[in-house]
């Protein structure tokens, strides 16, 4: 289906240089493009947001590391002596 299109002259000129590139067509590459554009759209309206539980406490324990997983691991699964659950 022939229709005409107004393109950024930077875009056009990226698509024509891909086009020389990868032996494809400007159509095909256009279309492939849009095609994939649609399709992550319809993936993100797909997609449900998480909801986390809300649940009470007293916050951030002192001297808990959140960027250190390492720090992490004895609050999360408990060390050899002391269970997680016993925290």
């Amino acid at each position: 289906m022939r229709t005409t299109l107004n393109l950024d002259a930077e875009v056009l000129a990226e698509f024509k240089r891909r086009s020389a590139e990868t032996h494809k067509t400007l159509s095909r590459l256009i279309e492939d493009a849009l095609r994939e554009h649609l399709s992550r759209e319809r993936d993100v309206a797909a997609t449900k947001p998480v909801e986390f539980p809300i649940v009470g406490g007293r916050g951030l324990a002192p001297g808990v590391d959140l960027s250190s997983n390492a720090a992490l691991a004895p609050y999360l699964f408990g060390t050899p002596g002391e269970p997680a659950g016993e925290r």
